[in-house]
């Protein structure tokens, strides 16, 4: 695969599985220099493996996104590796439920790893690419956020200020060649979907075959996206073709959203 980056370096969240991997995957093909974050040392370990066997050379540091320490070690981690041009903020989806059945430490979790993440490690980025005059922040949300559902109350929740936090990044950056986007995918083929499918079959007392079919019909595109698709759309998102595109909430979802 041609190489189309020289010496920059991506930090992806999230990076041992799902959305992450094969965003971390696919930059790291591309000529990055990435360093791939999760909690996860095993899924880590494997992950790295897998792409260095595809020709890529990642990094890696192991951490809890949620903690206040690691995203000042993984800055200075990917610092260290090169000049730090792109962040990929990914996290993995909080638990179901509705309001009445959710804890106060479930909602502590979920803002913590899905917004006070993404705020720390762009807090800690910004400044490092003000002086590389290049910077990309990309944030992976949810169509939920703009169609909530009772159930996934906690994803739409803590993921909505994801969207005004990356407008104001990039209005107020934007003169520093710094562009900052939210995608929001609709369902793709993760372990994760795969997961809340069983779990809604469990509860229905259906096949998981079916309840599959029964979403995909919902879609327009009667299909769920895979996770190469949304890496196929960061890596155009993370080059200088995308300089204009800023500030905005790109769906990926095969028209499931109904409005704009």
């Amino acid at each position: 695969m041609k190489k189309i980056y020289n010496k920059n370096v991506a930090l992806v969240t999230g990076a041992s599985e799902g959305i992450g991997f094969e965003i971390a995957k696919t930059l790291s093909l591309n000529g990055l220099k990435v360093l791939m974050v999760s909690r996860d040392f095993k899924k880590l370990k494997r992950s790295i493996k897998l792409i260095k066997d595809l020709g890529g050379d990642p990094e890696f540091l192991c951490g809890d996104v949620s903690k206040k320490t690691i995203p000042i070690e993984a800055i200075k981690k990917a610092s260290n590796l090169g000049s730090l041009k792109i962040l990929i903020n990914n996290t993995g989806g909080p638990k179901t439920g509705n309001i009445l059945s959710l804890k106060e430490k479930d909602w502590e979790q979920a803002i913590q790893n899905n917004l006070m993440s993404v705020i720390r490690f762009s807090k800690l980025a910004i400044p490092i690419m003000k002086k590389n005059n290049f910077g990309r922040i990309i944030s992976i949300s949810s169509t939920v956020v703009l169609e909530p559902t009772p159930n996934m109350v906690l994803s739409a929740t803590s993921r909505a200020g994801i969207s005004s936090l990356t407008k104001t990044i990039a209005n107020q950056f934007a003169k520093n060649n710094i562009t900052a986007n939210v995608i929001m995918p609709g369902g793709v083929m993760t372990k994760r979907l795969k997961n809340l499918v069983k779990q809604r079959a469990k509860k229905e007392n259906k096949s998981v075959i079916s309840i599959m079919k029964l979403l995909e019909k919902t879609i327009p595109a009667e299909r769920f996206a895979s996770p190469e698709e949304i890496a196929n759309l960061v890596l155009f998102l993370v080059s200088k073709k995308a300089s204009y595109i800023n500030g905005v909430n790109l769906n990926i979802d095969g028209s499931l959203i109904k409005g704009y």
